[in-house]
C-alpha cells in the first residue's frame, strides 16, 4: 500500500508555477494576479480562502481579497462581479462558495466572465470540459487527475466508481475518467443515493472517487484487494483533543481501508492541497492566454 501525498506534490508543483513565473517576468511579463470574493464567515471557506492567499505568494503571484458580511445584496455582488470581469490587471477570479441563502449562486456562477473563470464552474467551461475542448477544469477533479498522472497510476480499461454526482467534483471527474487521454479512458460508473448494491459496485471497482462528504462510508468490505482510493471528503466532526474543536474526516474509513488498497489518499494531506495548487495552474494558464 502506498499513500499518495497530495502536500509533496502540491508542493512540487507551485515551485514549478514560480519558476514560470520568474521566467514571465524576466521577459517582461506581467505578474499573475488572481482574486477572490469571500462573503460572510464560513468557517471552512475562511480556512479554504486564506490558504489560497497563501499558495499566491509561494507562486509569485499578485491576490486580491475582497470581503462582504453577509447581508450584502445580489445586486451589489453581481456588481463587484462586474468589475472584476472588466479589470485588465485581473486574470483569473472566484467567488468563494456557499453563499448567503438570498443569493443565487448559479446567477454568480454565469455573471462571470468564463475567460476569468478558473474555478472551472461556468457552464461554458463545464460544457468544454464534458466534450473534451480546452478549458479550466475544475480545481479538485483536475487535482485528482494530477495525483493519477504523478503516481503513474493506470487508468486504461480499469473500472473507476464515483461516489457523488455533484456539479463540483462527481460529475467532472467522471467525465474526465472517460475521455480519451491520460488519465481517462476508464470505464466509469456514478453511484449516489439512489444507487441499488452501491456495496457491489464498489467491490468490483478498480479506482474508486469518494465524493459525498459522507463520513467513513466506504468500509473495508467494498473494497477489493489492490484497489486505488481516491478520498475527497473533508467532513469536520467533533473532536475535543483538539485546539480546533474538530478534525477533517474522509469519506472512507482509512485505517480499515488502506492496507487493502495499492494506493490511496490521507484526509487531510491528499487531494485537498491539490485543489488549492490546481487553482494557481488555472490562474497562470489565464495569465498566459493559453485557453481563451
Amino acid at each position: 500500500m502506498q499513500i499518495i501525498d497530495g502536500k509533496a506534490i502540491s508542493a512540487a508543483i507551485k515551485q514549478e508555477i514560480a519558476q514560470e513565473v520568474e521566467a514571465i517576468l524576466a521577459n517582461g511579463g506581467k505578474r499573475p494576479h488572481l482574486a477572490a470574493i469571500l462573503v460572510g464567515h464560513d468557517g471552512g471557506s475562511e480556512t479554504y480562502v486564506a490558504n489560497k492567499v497563501k499558495a499566491c505568494e509561494e507562486c509569485g503571484f499578485t491576490s486580491t481579497l475582497i470581503r462582504y458580511e453577509d447581508d450584502i445584496t445580489e445586486e451589489q455582488l453581481l456588481t463587484k462581479v462586474q468589475e472584476l470581469n472588466e479589470d485588465p490587471d485581473v486574470d483569473g477570479f472566484i467567488v468563494q462558495l456557499p453563499l448567503p441563502k438570498h443569493i443565487d449562486e448559479q446567477k454568480v456562477t454565469e455573471a462571470i466572465d468564463y475567460r476569468k473563470d478558473v474555478d472551472g464552474f461556468h457552464p461554458v467551461n463545464a460544457g468544454r470540459l464534458a466534450i473534451g475542448l480546452p478549458c479550466y477544469l475544475s480545481a479538485t477533479p483536475n487535482g485528482i487527475l494530477e495525483l493519477l498522472r504523478r503516481y503513474n497510476i493506470e487508468t486504461k480499461g480499469k473500472k473507476c466508481v464515483v461516489l457523488g454526482r455533484s456539479n463540483i467534483v462527481g460529475k467532472p471527474v467522471a467525465s474526465l475518467m472517460m475521455q480519451k487521454q491520460y488519465p481517462g479512458d476508464a470505464t466509469v460508473t456514478v453511484c449516489h443515493s439512489h444507487t441499488a448494491n452501491i456495496e457491489d459496485e464498489c467491490r468490483n471497482a478498480d479506482i474508486i472517487i469518494a465524493a459525498l462528504g459522507q463520513p467513513h462510508f466506504v468500509k473495508e468490505n467494498m473494497v477489493k484487494e489492490g484497489a486505488v482510493i481516491i478520498d475527497v471528503g473533508t467532513t469536520r466532526v467533533p473532536d475535543a483533543t483538539r485546539k480546533s474543536g474538530f478534525r477533517l474526516c474522509g469519506d472512507v474509513d482509512y485505517d480499515n481501508v488502506a492496507p487493502k488498497c495499492s494506493y490511496i489518499t490521507p484526509v487531510p494531506g491528499g487531494v485537498g492541497p491539490m485543489t488549492i495548487v490546481s487553482l494557481m495552474k488555472n490562474t497562470l494558464l489565464a495569465a498566459k492566454h493559453e485557453i481563451y
